[in-house]
């Protein structure tokens, strides 16, 4: 494996490594009963999907400045102020310039997440108690590993630009990976922050369809993720519905409430505003009031609200956080052992599907 990292990844204020405590107990499973039909089914599922990063046409030319600036060129950044009325007035060159840096910043989170999950996964070898979880688990580091791979590959190699770890997600990350019970690690990965990828991988594919290597890289990664988001449902399900106590539940209750905040936080791209020198105190509110943003926003949690009220995480005191945030729509869709599919809402839909059809029909004229 060779390629040229043409702009080598920012580091983050506390530098090139991090070392944050684990205490957490490793568990031997000397029963071997493997009744968990579920969770073998699911790791024959990773054995046959396994793909290769060589498997990708690292040949592409990926030329992501060309097609931002063509869109630009072509009225996007006309329309981009008409219908998203931002808080300032950008020209051309400024808009191709934001919409490179949140493209690069969302791959960039992508990757770093992926490094917690491969953290994660590995963790949940060692802790889980039952067999047939660990060789699932065992699968799901070879795809990290490899979701890794690729995410670095391609934004040293083709895009030549990328972002250090969101402090928002770092703190979430070190949470998952400190916590010593293994349950709070499949929570905090599986169901919050794979969740959460899963439903922004497939905006990527939408806002890049012309950009192939981007395309294949996302499905393939899709498709791995899909899994391991079942596989934290199909884990957690067993024990959060009657194994644990009032006080164990609520603990819980409580991770997953500051866990959507954390993620929410990190979705409002200070890190991008302050880069290119817009005012984060003008821009950040922005981020949080334009509906495209908050249907953005949204859509992440597409997945997360479905399997959180399968595990009985829906309760009364997350309802209420998740109904100030707008996220209770997504509660009657079907969790993601019985459907993989990402669902956008309706109005973040129609706004990317109206900027396209302006920016052709000015293109045309």
């Amino acid at each position: 494996m060779q390629y040229e990292q043409r702009n080598p990844v920012p580091l983050p204020d506390i530098g090139a490594f991090e070392s944050v405590p684990s205490p957490m107990n490793t568990v031997f499973d000397w029963e071997y009963s493997l009744k968990r039909q579920n969770l073998l089914n699911l790791y024959e599922k990773g054995k046959l999907a396994t793909w290769n990063a060589t498997d990708l046409d690292w040949s592409t030319d990926v030329n992501i400045e060309k097609l931002t600036a063509d869109r630009s060129q072509n009225g996007s950044s006309d329309v981009f102020a008409q219908l998203l009325d931002p808080p300032q007035k950008l020209d051309p060159t400024q808009f191709t310039e934001l919409n490179l840096n949140i493209n690069s910043w969302m791959l960039s989170q992508f990757l770093h997440g992926e490094q917690g999950a491969l953290l994660a996964s590995a963790k949940i070898v060692q802790s889980v108690p039952w067999e047939e979880a660990k060789w699932y688990a065992a699968n799901q580091v070879a795809d990290e590993a490899r979701h890794v791979e690729v995410y670095h590959r391609y934004l040293t190699e083709k895009l030549g630009r990328s972002f250090p770890v969101n402090k928002h997600l770092r703190v979430l990350l070190d949470q998952i990976v400190s916590d010593s019970r293994w349950d709070m690690t499949y929570l905090g990965m599986q169901i919050m922050v794979e969740g959460l990828a899963l439903a922004a991988f497939g905006l990527m594919k939408v806002e890049w369809p012309d950009e192939p290597l981007i395309q294949d890289i996302t499905t393939r990664i899709m498709g791995d993720e899909a899994r391991h988001v079942a596989f934290g449902v199909l884990s957690l399900e067993e024990i959060y519905n009657g194994e644990l106590t009032e006080s164990e539940m609520s603990e819980r209750e409580e991770f997953v409430i500051e866990a959507t905040h954390l993620m929410r936080d990190r979705l409002l791209m200070e890190d991008v505003y302050e880069y290119m020198g817009l005012d984060p105190k003008v821009w950040v509110p922005w981020s949080v009031n334009t509906p495209f943003m908050q249907g953005f926003r949204q859509m992440l949690f597409s997945k997360i609200v479905p399997n959180l009220k399968r595990l009985g995480l829906l309760t009364p005191r997350v309802r209420e956080e998740y109904g100030k945030l707008d996220l209770l729509r997504f509660e009657h869709l079907k969790d993601s052992s019985e459907d993989a599919e990402v669902t956008a809402p309706a109005e973040l839909l129609e706004i990317i599907m109206k900027l396209r059809g302006e920016v052709a029909s000015a293109a045309r004229t």
